[in-house]
């Protein structure tokens, strides 16, 4: 009787002949970091880093260069107005901040976690529809996989190309969300624990995927709905075959919260002795957290925040305030139960939410949830509106620049024509989630007739 190991070398044996080496994807990658070096060397000044779009209060390289000038001149980095970031990120960045490498090292590990994770889910759902008798309904005989697709999708987007060359901290942070997702998916608790300590401790909304990483760690990878597989059990129990039980792994889920306590407490102190010169820890939960939560800060970006507390009276803020922030809260458990058997797919589900209704999104944001959108390649091959996405996020993407210019520089718009594509801009990310849930969930009632006809065979 094979090992649970020997049926996984087989897979990873026979999906390296289906989709063949890494040879394709280490030479579009290499090309990917060559053309982002060529960007950030060019002569001229593309001017990235001063776009709405790219840099946002939270993620500006600038606002971290002044936050970086205070410390050197030993002052609190929050004494101004300008840095809302994490101490360690100042620490790290602060002598970066010219043309620094490090954005384009933080997409290419980003790219290859985002591989690495696509394979892992890859070989344990080709394993699933293989217990399921459904694999030669659901072979990819594709050149690629869908995880090299997904990590050559992340590197060439345009979003990600321009919040790297434009030097936004997003890459960054997107890099230890990624981190958090393929440590969740590999079962290496310490690792998604450190993951997500980070990606929370720069960003806040990350903290929301604490729930798709516990399934991730307790179920293991995306598979079929669980009832898939207690029906082909039922139906087996007559030939006498043994039967597997999907159960629940609180061991890995402890050693979870063990290293997430371990790792948070180690954030905290490292921050604490980053600013116990010139400030608290209680400053700086009041400079990012404070300063996220209440959206201090209304300058133009591609949200729908920015305009509607410009517009808002003071007296009715804080309700609007509750309002917005608990719209990604009540989504939470009822796409948890939803989709508890995909939790990497209910992971893309919240980052895509918290990246429409965030207090400062950009475009780094966007390219985060579009390249582990190809990790499910194969279970929304039947998703609509698929081209019309598409043209709406290349008609917002050149049109948004157009309108700030018009209404900054110009002078002959208003600030309507700019938020007029944030508006847009939302409403085709709503129908992108829209339309993936509802392409997940076909698919898996596609499985569960297939199954079912087999049984019945």
């Amino acid at each position: 009787m094979p090992t649970a190991n020997t049926e996984e070398e087989n897979s990873k044996s026979e999906l390296q002949k289906n989709h063949g080496g890494g040879g394709g994807f280490t030479r579009w990658a290499v090309v990917a970091v060559i053309f982002r070096l060529a960007l950030i060397y060019f002569p001229g000044n593309l001017n990235l880093s001063s776009r709405p779009e790219v840099s946002t209060p939270l993620t500006s390289i600038r606002r971290l260069a002044e936050g970086y000038w205070l410390k050197q001149s030993s002052m609190s980095p929050y004494a101004g107005s300008m840095y809302h970031g994490s101490p360690l990120l100042l620490s790290v960045l602060g002598p970066l901040t010219v043309k620094s490498l490090v954005f384009v090292l933080a997409d290419l590990i980003s790219s290859i976690l985002i591989r690495a994770t696509g394979r892992k889910l890859q070989i344990a759902y080709r394993k699933s529809l293989k217990s399921l008798n459904l694999l030669n309904k659901s072979t990819d005989s594709g050149a690629l996989s869908s995880g090299d697709i997904a990590a050559l999708v992340y590197l060439w987007n345009p979003f990600t190309i321009v919040a790297c060359v434009g030097l936004s901290t997003s890459p960054v942070e997107n890099l230890f969300t990624i981190l958090t997702l393929y440590g969740a998916a590999t079962g290496l608790a310490p690792l998604a624990a450190f993951g997500w300590v980070m990606a929370t401790h720069l960003s806040l909304y990350p903290a929301i995927l604490i729930i798709p990483v516990i399934l991730l760690l307790g179920y293991g990878p995306d598979a079929p709905p669980s009832k898939l597989f207690r029906s082909k059990e039922h139906g087996k129990v007559g030939d006498g075959k043994s039967s597997q039980e999907i159960i629940f792994s609180w061991r890995r889920v402890f050693h979870l919260l063990v290293w997430t306590s371990l790792w948070s407490v180690y954030v905290l102190v490292l921050c604490s002795i980053s600013v116990k010169q010139h400030g608290s820890l209680q400053e700086m939960f009041q400079r990012t957290y404070g300063f996220i939560l209440t959206v201090e800060d209304l300058s133009p970006n591609i949200g729908v925040l920015w305009y509607f507390f410009a517009e808002v009276f003071d007296f009715f803020r804080d309700f609007f305030l509750i309002v917005f922030h608990s719209n990604i809260l009540f989504m939470i458990l009822p796409l948890a139960i939803r989709l508890k058997h995909r939790p990497c797919f209910l992971a893309f589900v919240y980052i895509a939410i918290s990246s429409m209704l965030k207090s400062y999104p950009s475009v780094g944001d966007s390219a985060l949830y579009l390249g582990l959108l190809g990790l499910f390649l194969d279970e929304l091959a039947d998703m609509q509106f698929s081209f019309f996405l598409f043209c709406g996020y290349v008609g917002v993407s050149l049109l948004s620049p157009v309108m700030h210019n018009l209404w900054i520089w110009r002078g002959t718009g208003n600030a309507n024509f700019y938020y007029a594509t944030a508006m847009a801009y939302a409403c085709f990310q709503i129908v992108l989630v829209v339309e993936s849930v509802s392409s997940m969930l076909n698919h898996d009632r596609k499985l569960t007739k297939l199954s079912t006809s087999k049984l019945q065979k």
